[in-house]
């Protein structure tokens, strides 16, 4: 441009006389200034467009790999006490102390409830006159027996006078037997109007208050619950499909209750998403299916030291399911999901970009698993896929 306008003023000095003999004619220098503007205009019109050349697309692809990774699932489940026992009486009567708090720790053989002892103090004060007779007639039953040996040596008394002392002390014996069992059964009765808590937990509250009548064949046959909260368990439901599918553990498909195995890195998320401190480990496996859900049920418990679960509370349960198995792995970035479906830019070995459709798996950090419509060492496009087109050639930068 700078060249064509350095030639126009050159062709306008060398005809300086041309100029000075149009400079008395007006009409005739404004035509001329015109067609001068309208060259200029023209030179530079051309020399724009012979640089507006569009720059070539530059993308950003990466290559799919292939890792060994374990298939890690999340469960959400209903977290429960290690050990549950309800505290039921063994003997009735009046309820007179309760002696913990709500919901609050107990410790094993602590004092918890107090039934009124009177009835049973009379039972036990019963059998034990009763053993007292029963032992004064044997006393007396042994001494007669012993008197008629000699007699019935010498023939002073039959046979069967014999015999019948005989009866009635083994009949004395059996009874002081009787009365010395109905005085223990009693006596331990009467120990049962004191409850002390099985174990160390938290115990619940009862409905029966103080004064009501409690124990078996009362409206209060159970007054409360013991928890152990040291260890929290969690249910894991595996639905039958995916557990067929990971389940072959030594390269032959096995049933079996012992899953053992089967989860790894077991990990509990808190309710604002962290991980809980204290990792999970396998408990057993239910016998029956789940009714509901139709999925195994695999039990998993978790160390609680410091309390900081509760029995009741829902909770996410994360876990490594299966042995670890080849899969490919591309970014997420990568795949196009329009309409439920998921597909992604393949880039072929002399450059020419294919539109391929592919199966997903489950996410494994910021990658997907490809479980078909690629393989582990293919290129795909991870940035500027929205301007290519299927069949086109492109150029690309791996990260």
């Amino acid at each position: 441009m700078v060249h064509l306008l350095q030639s126009a003023l050159l062709s306008n000095s060398n005809n300086n006389a041309l100029m000075n003999s149009f400079s008395q004619k007006p009409f005739t220098k404004v035509l001329l200034i015109a067609a001068i503007t309208s060259t200029l205009s023209l030179v530079g019109c051309k020399s724009h467009k012979q640089q507006s050349v569009a720059p070539e697309p530059q993308y950003t692809a990466t290559v799919a790999v292939s890792e060994n990774i374990s298939r890690n699932l999340t469960f959400s489940s209903r977290l429960s006490s290690n050990v549950d026992i309800v505290i039921q009486p063994r003997v009735a009567g009046y309820l007179l102390e309760k002696r913990y708090k709500k919901g609050m720790p107990v410790r094993k053989g602590e004092l918890i409830y107090v039934i009124d002892p009177s009835q049973t103090n009379l039972t036990v004060a019963a059998n034990r006159a009763s053993l007292f007779s029963a032992q004064a007639m044997l006393t007396e039953a042994e001494n007669n027996y012993r008197r008629a040996l000699p007699l019935a040596e010498l023939d002073a008394i039959s046979q069967t006078s014999l015999d019948q002392y005989r009866a009635t002390y083994e009949a004395a014996r059996a009874q002081v037997t009787s009365a010395e069992a109905a005085l223990n059964n009693s006596t331990i009765e009467l120990g049962y109007t004191q409850i002390f808590s099985p174990i160390d937990g938290i115990i619940g509250d009862t409905s029966a208050s103080v004064g009501d009548l409690v124990g078996p064949g009362t409206e209060f046959s159970t007054l409360s619950t013991v928890s152990d909260v040291s260890i929290v368990g969690a249910t894991l439901n595996i639905p039958f499909a995916r557990y067929f599918a990971i389940v072959d553990l030594d390269g032959t498909l096995t049933q079996s209750y012992d899953n053992s195995r089967l989860l790894s890195n077991i990990t509990l998320l808190l309710p604002d998403g962290t991980p809980y401190p204290h990792k999970g480990y396998y408990s057993h496996t239910e016998k029956n299916v789940g009714s509901e859900s139709g999925s195994i049920q695999i039990a998993v418990n978790f160390p609680n030291p410091e309390g900081v679960l509760k029995a009741g509370q829902y909770a996410s349960v994360k876990a490594d399911v299966g042995m670890p198995m080849g899969v490919v792995l591309v970014p997420q970035r990568a795949v196009n999901s329009i309409q439920g479906e998921n597909n992604l830019w393949v880039v072929g070995s002399d450059g020419t970009v294919e539109y391929r459709p592919v199966t997903l798996g489950e996410t494994f950090g910021n990658m997907w698993v490809v479980e078909s419509g690629i393989k582990a060492g293919e290129v795909v496009l991870t940035d500027g896929v929205q301007k290519v087109r299927a069949g086109e050639k492109v150029k690309y930068t791996l990260k």
